[in-house]
């Protein structure tokens, strides 16, 4: 089986792929696959339960927080966001570290203004913004966490008043942060939580109750948490494989999870940084522990090196269409022993070409 280090969709645990696909067949003995099981059962209605408990003990957060689930990925939320937040006249803030960042910000001069209170476009985006600019009058301010075409991440978070919005997608339960500090969190699935097909958003009940224009339901935060996310028929099987991943992560806990992410990146930044052949490409106090991101002294030998890997049983490796260059994404699912592997095949295709 291949090693697979896709930004998304990524790689799950094997525990977690074996109990999918034996639901598939036979939800808990219930006769029925999980891909028929009713919306509006019990049976889902215990799957919503156990995964809002799950979600919030591992975030370190209370019953003062809602647990909802979309469909329409990390877009919707780009335009949900102001549309729920942000009338016209108000400004809202954002900070513009990276391709999606800037995607969402594309979407405020539809309800109101926009205000970039920070930017690393002019550096290629190598770097988190450090200076911020924050207008106190903002409605909210949104950040990304982590960037995984620069293979960025935000390690220290604005210290603010205004309510901040946090895109969280490729990097949620990855670490141990003080999550209270947002307002609003919001993660698509397929980067390090489960399948394509669902977002998973947490937000202060305080926060979402008021929306600034009339809405349709399956477009309102406050809606969608008072009707459980189950304003139209909600996507099943990704929200259980979602739980499944839940329990595996709480089986493990943060803290371990932590450190092993740490172990993998400073595993493989060690070995690019040592090499006279791989570069990477963050500046080291922005470096993500989520999407290493390098290029090679001899870009020619790009497709190469991708067809080395693969005979190897490495996939996934292959920089984002915008940038080129390599990106291996060390998501929880991935373990230490894969990345040793990795830097093994690396080392690998390097030696060969000095041979």
């Amino acid at each position: 089986m291949k090693i697979n280090f896709n930004a998304g969709p990524a790689a799950l645990p094997r525990e977690v792929l074996a109990a999918a696909a034996e639901a598939i067949m036979d939800y808990e003995g219930s006769g029925i696959s999980i891909l028929s099981l009713a919306h509006r059962s019990a049976a889902f209605e215990a799957i919503l339960n156990e995964a809002k408990k799950l979600t919030l003990d591992l975030l370190g957060l209370d019953d003062s927080y809602e647990v909802i689930w979309f469909q329409g990925g990390g877009r919707l939320q780009f335009e949900m966001i102001p549309m729920n937040f942000l009338a016209e006249g108000e400004t809202a803030a954002y900070i513009d570290s990276g391709h999606w960042a800037a995607d969402a910000m594309s979407n405020v001069a539809r309800y109101g203004k926009l205000h970039v209170a920070g930017s690393s476009a002019v550096i290629n985006y190598r770097s988190v913004p450090r200076i911020l600019d924050i207008p106190q009058d903002a409605k909210y301010l949104h950040l990304t966490s982590n960037n995984t075409i620069y293979g960025t991440q935000c390690f220290d978070f604005p210290n603010t008043e205004v309510p901040i919005i946090a895109d969280f997608s490729s990097e949620l339960f990855s670490r141990r942060l003080d999550y209270s500090k947002f307002s609003m969190i919001y993660a698509v699935a397929q980067k390090n939580l489960g399948p394509a097909g669902v977002t998973l958003v947490v937000a202060k009940k305080d926060f979402i109750k008021n929306t600034v224009r009339p809405l349709a339901d399956i477009l309102s935060y406050k809606v969608m948490a008072a009707k459980n996310s189950l304003v139209n028929t909600a996507p099943v099987f990704p929200i259980y494989v979602s739980l499944l991943n839940l329990r595996y992560l709480a089986s493990k806990g943060l803290a371990q999870i932590e450190l092993e992410n740490e172990e993998k990146a400073q595993l493989l930044y060690a070995f690019i940084d040592n090499s006279s052949f791989y570069r990477g490409i963050a500046d080291k106090d922005s470096r993500s522990k989520m999407n290493v991101c390098f290029t090679i002294a001899r870009p020619e030998l790009e497709a190469e090196l991708l067809q080395f890997a693969e005979s190897h049983n490495i996939t996934g490796i292959a920089g984002h269409r915008s940038t080129g260059g390599f990106r291996a994404s060390l998501y929880n699912a991935i373990s230490i022993e894969e990345v040793q592997e990795l830097v093994k095949v690396l080392a690998a295709f390097e030696a060969g070409l000095k041979a």
